[in-house]
């Protein structure tokens, strides 16, 4: 009952904007007065918090009437943050958040359609295919900003030693396994894997294996679980409880935890987001050499596109100045600074550039882009209640399953008939 509701009001919010405005243009300022746009952001990193606060402060340097305020958030939070704002209104102006996350307030009418607000030049700059992320019904709800890869890291002296070569295009699945196995000696493993929150991680590598989890859009969606879908936490499990060769407390760390084990030489490998490179950068024990190793291949290197994203809510007073904010936050050289902050990919190539040229692919950045030349969309990106599933489903059913306290077969089962609860 509390969709047919939300985009009445959604509606209603329009129709007022467009009265107000008198064209539908997001509502333009007095003759002299000023503005200013709360913009959350759920930068964590210092290089990228400062990152931001310095696009802001450019853009209020060169736009006296649209001042820009600058509000901290946080990834924990973001979501029940954001149902309780738009459903009483006091949603910021500019929105950071994940593609993944913010659809199914797409499809219930919060967010604006920026198609027509949003620059020619960052239209341009995007491949379709990352749009298509953040795109319903012809609408485009967001801009897509940066992307994040799962990239295996290696210490370089224990993969040196274990004679492994860390060159070429791409590394499979069976070589990582192989190698990790290689690595496991003397009480020590080859592969440290913090999946404490294991859903994001599985359903983006399940793309190496063509996984959907899957079928439709919408609250239509139906699950979608098989053996592709299935191939990734089994492959885990095999080297956690076959094989041995992953060190088996990483399983139940975050991956920032996980990450004392690796400086300290406990295993060899993690698997982690390419972020986490910056924790490296700055935790890492001095001497310690660390590398990125080629991309993960499955039948394919394909992985989930869920960028970050900008985005403006639909009551929202000032559409068009914040669109205007968010062209700003798209420029090259300021996507470049937060992707290079954050050691995230930019969903433009003119970014990658300058972050290639900045860094001359020097600390695994040449991997890292590369890997981002095969993310794409994923059937749970246009699943209006994927992130229930995830919580209340596919999380614990997932932590069971790498806990080894039940089989495959019942972890299928768990994935496919919670999707019916998770979407009631």
């Amino acid at each position: 009952m509390r969709k047919p509701l939300i985009a009445l009001m959604a509606a209603s919010s329009l129709l007022l904007l467009a009265a107000c405005g008198g064209s539908g243009d997001g509502g333009e300022p007095a003759p002299g007065e000023k503005i200013t746009l709360k913009f959350q952001s759920l930068a964590f990193q210092k290089t990228t918090v400062a990152a931001s606060k310095k696009i802001v402060a450019d853009w209020n340097a060169s736009h006296p009437d649209v001042q820009v305020e600058y509000v901290q958030g946080s990834w924990d939070s973001v979501h029940d943050q954001l149902v309780t704002q738009f459903q009483g209104g006091t949603a910021p102006d500019i929105i950071h958040d994940e593609s993944a996350d913010i659809t199914g307030f797409a499809q219930q009418g919060y967010l604006a359609d920026l198609s027509p607000y949003l620059s020619q030049a960052t239209k341009d700059a995007v491949p379709q295919g990352v749009w298509d992320t953040v795109s319903t019904d012809g609408k485009v709800f967001a801009a897509p900003t940066l992307l994040q890869s799962y990239v295996v890291f290696g210490n370089s002296a224990l993969l040196k030693q274990a004679g492994i070569a860390t060159t070429g295009d791409s590394l499979s699945w069976d070589d990582l396994q192989a190698n990790a196995k290689k690595l496991t000696a003397n009480g020590k493993y080859g592969l440290g894997w913090g999946l404490k929150s294991p859903t994001a991680t599985v359903l983006n590598l399940g793309m190496n294996f063509d996984a959907a989890f899957f079928e439709g859009t919408g609250r239509d969606a139906k699950a979608k679980i098989g053996d592709p879908e299935l191939e990734v936490p089994k492959r885990i499990h095999a080297m956690a409880y076959t094989d041995k060769s992953i060190e088996p407390t990483s399983l139940t760390q975050s991956g920032s935890d996980a990450l004392p084990g690796f400086f300290a030489g406990k295993y060899a490998m993690v698997v982690a987001g390419n972020f986490t490179a910056q924790q490296m950068v700055e935790q890492a024990p001095k001497g310690f050499a660390w590398e990125v190793l080629p991309p993960l291949k499955g039948t394919s290197e394909k992985q989930a596109a869920n960028p970050q994203t900008l985005s403006v809510p639909a009551e929202g007073k000032h559409i068009k100045q914040s669109a205007e904010f968010i062209d700003f936050f798209m420029k090259a050289e300021n996507l470049a600074a937060v992707g290079q902050g954050d050691w995230l990919i930019p969903t433009t190539q003119a970014a990658r550039d300058v972050i290639q040229q900045a860094t001359g692919g020097k600390q695994g950045w040449s991997q890292m882009l590369a890997s981002g030349e095969q993310l794409t969309k994923a059937p749970f990106q246009s699943v209006d209640n994927y992130p229930k599933w995830k919580d209340q489903v596919a999380t614990p059913a997932l932590q069971e399953f790498l806990a080894n306290k039940i089989d495959l077969a019942t972890l299928g089962k768990k994935l496919n008939d919670g999707w019916e609860q998770a979407n009631s």
